[in-house]
Protein backbone atom coordinates (compact mmCIF):
# COMPACT_ATOMS: atom_id res chain seq x y z
CA UNK A 1 0.00 0.00 0.00
CA UNK A 2 1.37 3.52 -0.69
CA UNK A 3 -0.21 6.49 0.27
CA UNK A 4 0.44 10.13 1.17
CA UNK A 5 -0.51 13.54 2.74
CA UNK A 6 0.93 16.84 2.41
CA UNK A 7 -0.13 20.05 4.36
CA UNK A 8 1.23 23.29 4.98
CA UNK A 9 0.42 25.59 8.08
CA UNK A 10 1.32 28.61 9.62
CA UNK A 11 4.68 28.16 11.89
CA UNK A 12 2.34 28.70 15.26
CA UNK A 13 3.08 26.96 18.68
CA UNK A 14 -0.86 26.05 18.51
CA UNK A 15 -0.19 24.32 15.23
CA UNK A 16 1.97 21.50 16.80
CA UNK A 17 -0.90 19.80 17.74
CA UNK A 18 -2.59 19.83 14.88
CA UNK A 19 0.34 18.65 13.43
CA UNK A 20 1.19 15.83 15.98
CA UNK A 21 -2.59 14.61 15.91
CA UNK A 22 -2.81 14.93 11.88
CA UNK A 23 0.33 12.55 11.19
CA UNK A 24 -1.34 9.76 13.79
CA UNK A 25 -4.16 9.92 12.33
CA UNK A 26 -2.47 9.29 8.76
CA UNK A 27 -1.03 6.07 10.06
CA UNK A 28 -4.17 4.68 11.48
CA UNK A 29 -4.71 1.85 8.32
CA UNK A 30 -1.46 0.18 9.42
CA UNK A 31 -2.48 -0.63 12.83
CA UNK A 32 0.55 0.88 14.63
CA UNK A 33 0.99 0.35 18.22
CA UNK A 34 0.82 2.83 20.60
CA UNK A 35 3.90 3.10 20.81
CA UNK A 36 4.96 3.72 17.42
CA UNK A 37 2.08 6.46 17.38
CA UNK A 38 4.17 8.10 20.48
CA UNK A 39 7.03 7.84 18.80
CA UNK A 40 6.29 10.02 15.39
CA UNK A 41 3.85 12.12 17.28
CA UNK A 42 7.30 12.88 19.94
CA UNK A 43 9.39 13.69 16.42
CA UNK A 44 6.84 15.83 14.77
CA UNK A 45 6.73 17.46 17.78
CA UNK A 46 9.95 18.33 18.12
CA UNK A 47 10.74 19.35 14.43
CA UNK A 48 7.75 21.65 14.07
CA UNK A 49 8.80 23.27 17.38
CA UNK A 50 12.12 23.81 16.10
CA UNK A 51 10.61 25.50 12.87
CA UNK A 52 8.50 27.90 15.31
CA UNK A 53 11.36 28.65 17.43
CA UNK A 54 14.77 28.86 15.65
CA UNK A 55 13.54 28.56 11.91
CA UNK A 56 11.66 32.04 12.43
CA UNK A 57 12.19 33.15 16.49
CA UNK A 58 8.60 32.98 16.85
CA UNK A 59 7.73 35.60 14.39
CA UNK A 60 5.54 33.23 12.13
CA UNK A 61 6.16 31.85 8.88
CA UNK A 62 5.35 28.23 6.91
CA UNK A 63 5.52 24.66 7.84
CA UNK A 64 5.45 21.79 4.82
CA UNK A 65 4.95 18.72 6.24
CA UNK A 66 4.52 15.54 3.83
CA UNK A 67 3.77 11.79 4.69
CA UNK A 68 4.14 9.08 2.77
CA UNK A 69 3.45 5.09 3.53
CA UNK A 70 5.25 2.45 1.38
CA UNK A 71 4.04 -0.71 2.91
CA UNK A 72 5.09 -0.68 6.40
CA UNK A 73 7.43 2.03 6.16
CA UNK A 74 6.56 5.75 7.32
CA UNK A 75 8.48 8.66 5.19
CA UNK A 76 8.25 12.66 6.26
CA UNK A 77 9.50 15.46 5.78
CA UNK A 78 8.54 18.47 7.80
CA UNK A 79 10.25 22.08 6.07
CA UNK A 80 10.53 25.46 6.92
CA UNK A 81 11.62 28.15 4.82
CA UNK A 82 13.13 30.19 7.50
CA UNK A 83 16.79 30.84 8.41
CA UNK A 84 17.88 27.77 8.31
CA UNK A 85 21.57 25.92 10.34
CA UNK A 86 24.66 27.43 9.77
CA UNK A 87 25.93 24.00 11.29
CA UNK A 88 24.04 20.96 10.94
CA UNK A 89 26.45 18.43 12.68
CA UNK A 90 26.70 20.62 15.58
CA UNK A 91 22.80 21.70 15.85
CA UNK A 92 22.28 17.84 16.03
CA UNK A 93 24.28 17.73 18.97
CA UNK A 94 22.46 16.51 22.44
CA UNK A 95 22.11 19.66 24.57
CA UNK A 96 23.15 22.24 22.34
CA UNK A 97 20.58 24.81 21.41
CA UNK A 98 20.85 28.69 20.08
CA UNK A 99 17.74 29.68 22.00
CA UNK A 100 19.03 29.35 26.08
CA UNK A 101 17.34 32.49 26.75
CA UNK A 102 14.18 30.26 26.17
CA UNK A 103 15.35 27.35 28.30
CA UNK A 104 15.51 25.12 25.36
CA UNK A 105 17.07 21.75 26.27
CA UNK A 106 18.97 21.38 22.81
CA UNK A 107 17.45 17.58 22.65
CA UNK A 108 15.40 18.59 19.63
CA UNK A 109 17.27 16.13 17.15
CA UNK A 110 18.08 13.86 19.54
CA UNK A 111 14.81 12.66 20.78
CA UNK A 112 13.87 12.74 16.47
CA UNK A 113 16.84 10.43 15.82
CA UNK A 114 16.09 8.51 19.24
CA UNK A 115 12.28 7.77 17.87
CA UNK A 116 12.67 7.40 14.45
CA UNK A 117 14.66 4.49 12.59
CA UNK A 118 16.13 7.32 10.38
CA UNK A 119 16.66 10.89 10.67
CA UNK A 120 18.57 13.65 7.97
CA UNK A 121 18.49 17.22 8.43
CA UNK A 122 19.64 19.54 4.62
CA UNK A 123 19.04 22.78 5.67
CA UNK A 124 20.94 25.93 3.76
CA UNK A 125 21.38 29.16 5.74
CA UNK A 126 18.94 31.94 4.33
CA UNK A 127 16.77 29.54 2.76
CA UNK A 128 15.28 27.07 5.16
CA UNK A 129 15.74 23.69 6.84
CA UNK A 130 14.17 20.31 5.88
CA UNK A 131 13.88 17.15 8.34
CA UNK A 132 13.55 13.62 6.98
CA UNK A 133 12.47 11.08 9.19
CA UNK A 134 11.60 7.51 8.77
CA UNK A 135 10.00 4.78 11.00
CA UNK A 136 9.04 0.84 10.39
CA UNK A 137 5.61 0.35 11.83
CA UNK A 138 4.02 -2.88 12.88
CA UNK A 139 6.91 -3.69 14.43
CA UNK A 140 4.72 -5.77 16.81
CA UNK A 141 2.56 -8.40 16.23
CA UNK A 142 -0.87 -7.50 16.29
CA UNK A 143 -3.03 -9.27 19.17
CA UNK A 144 -6.88 -9.12 19.86
CA UNK A 145 -8.61 -8.67 22.65
CA UNK A 146 -10.15 -12.58 22.13
CA UNK A 147 -6.96 -14.10 21.70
Amino acid sequence: MENEIRMEMAALPENEGFARIAVAAFLTPLNPTVEEICDVKTAVSEAVTNAVIHAYDGQGGRIRISCRLEGDLLHMEIEDFGKGIEDVKQAMEPLFTTRADLERSGMGFAFMEAFMDGLEVESTPGKGTKVIMEKKLGNEPWVSCGE
